[in-house]
């Protein structure tokens, strides 16, 4: 008998199809770059990525200047062993010896002052609670040196709370956004994230969230309780050829627009 062949769900590995459909870590650390130089004029060297994952932040912020040095936390063992497999492994010798990835919690992480702290992809959304969340916020602000910024992403829109389904087509596969529940009560909403091929296998669940909806109201709010000194919005300019799309060039705002889907940069100064 013919061995089956394996469904294009059943050969695919999670990880790369994350990072080929949800982050963009070129652009990430080219806002990072830009919001640094608009608020300091010396040289950031230390980044810590909260979070981190397969740590690709970590690395592209490694590659990008001789001078840069990466910490990656993360509780989850398996993803950190995979991160050095696949992208650790991509980097110089040179480059592996600015860069340390911890398994650890990111509240418990006692290391050298970073001059800048990211948690990127909503990652602290899973603290539930105002109380969790600012543990987190007084942690990175001890965890900064002086001068130091912590950077994080946050989404929102009229959409955000909503039950729904958003497919996007990528290069050889569909990314899924599932937004499968949502309680208005205590702003709890369970998230998935499926993958879907051209042979009609589908990956269901590859990643699950269940985290708090929180709004940048409340994040400004609680940095501030946390001792940082100035908290800013960043938001994305309109695409002057397609009003209803983002140019991805993110500047300091005071007010926004009510679409039903946006992304935002809250840059933290310590």
């Amino acid at each position: 008998m013919k061995k089956s062949r394996l469904s294009q769900a059943e050969s695919a590995d999670r990880h790369i199809l994350y990072q080929s459909s949800v982050q963009d870590v070129e652009s990430e650390l080219d806002f990072v770059s830009q919001a640094w130089g608009e608020l300091r004029s010396r040289r950031a060297e230390l980044l810590r990525e909260d979070f981190c994952g397969t740590a690709n932040t970590a690395c592209e912020w490694v590659r990008r200047g001789q001078h840069h040095q990466a910490i990656g936390i993360d509780m989850d063992a398996d993803v950190l062993a995979w991160g050095r497999q696949h992208n650790i492994s991509s980097l110089s010798a040179e480059q592996q010896q600015r860069i340390i990835l911890l398994q650890d919690n990111v509240l418990d992480v006692s290391e050298d002052a970073a001059d800048i702290i990211l948690a990127m992809n909503f990652s602290y959304y899973l603290f539930l609670t105002r109380a969790q969340l600012r543990d987190y916020f007084l942690s990175t602000r001890q965890g900064l040196c002086e001068d130091g910024l912590l950077i994080m992403d946050a989404y929102g829109g009229y959409e955000a709370p909503m039950e729904l389904q958003e497919p996007r087509e990528c290069v050889g596969f569909t990314y899924i956004w599932d937004q499968a529940r949502f309680n208005p009560i205590d702003s709890l909403m369970d998230c998935h994230i499926h993958f879907e091929f051209n042979d009609g296998s589908r990956l269901e669940k590859a990643f699950s969230y269940h985290w708090r909806l929180w709004t940048l109201p409340e994040i400004k709010e609680i940095l501030l309780e946390a001792g940082y000194s100035r908290v800013t919005i960043y938001w994305e300019g309109t695409d002057e050829d397609n009003p209803e799309e983002g140019d991805g060039i993110y500047a300091a705002a005071t007010e926004g627009d009510a679409d039903p889907g946006w992304i935002a940069y809250i840059v933290a100064e310590a």
